[in-house]
């Protein structure tokens, strides 16, 4: 078996409430169409989606939720979603593609090459943020059917300004980020 470049992408670091999601993909050939997920339409995400997990040699996906993340701090959660997205991994790996400029992957998985606006230059990058992307909002989307309250259907966790004013009226909910701004002025009031 040959070995792989493998493309890491992480979705919702910046989110005040869900889970941190990272993907992985190895593509042996590029995917028309792939680019930086959150340049693409949500139906045009969904279509790629489909392809990369048709095509593409291996993809994972990782999650760490809002409670894990709260007890473990956002580096680590880091680390922990991409050790669950490559562990079904059982390929050789040439190198470990990871968009931006900060290395969160765990030490066992070398060598590493940091890509800044790597899911706008790398295919397998792009195509990591995609899945990771699809996977998040479907599940933000889910939410929002047993929390219609927050409308995390629109804002998928991320601190808009109706988030915020619902986290007023509503208070905090169990996939809220306690350890997050403004979640975490919001519990000490």
């Amino acid at each position: 078996m040959s070995l792989m470049v493998v493309g890491i992408d992480e979705v919702g670091r910046g989110c005040i409430a869900g889970p941190l999601v990272v993907g992985a993909v190895a593509l042996d050939r590029p995917i028309d169409g792939l680019r930086d997920s959150k340049v693409l339409s949500s139906i045009k995400r969904l279509v790629l989606a489909q392809r990369i997990y048709s095509e593409a040699l291996f993809f994972g996906i990782g999650w760490v939720s809002a409670a894990e993340l709260d007890r473990i701090g956002l580096t680590n959660a880091h680390s922990l979603a991409s050790k669950r997205a490559l562990e079904s991994m059982k390929s050789s790996i040439a190198k470990y593609l990871l968009d931006g400029n900060y290395n969160y992957l765990p030490q066992e998985y070398s060598p590493v090459e940091l890509l800044v606006h790597g899911d706008a230059l790398e295919p397998a990058i792009s195509a990591a943020s995609i899945i990771a992307k699809v996977a998040r909002d479907n599940f933000m989307i889910n939410l929002a059917r047993y929390y219609p309250e927050y409308g995390f259907d629109n804002h998928v966790g991320y601190a808009t300004q109706a988030h915020i004013k619902a986290l007023n009226k509503y208070g905090v909910s169990p996939h809220h980020r306690k350890s997050f701004e403004p979640v975490k002025s919001i519990l000490q009031v």
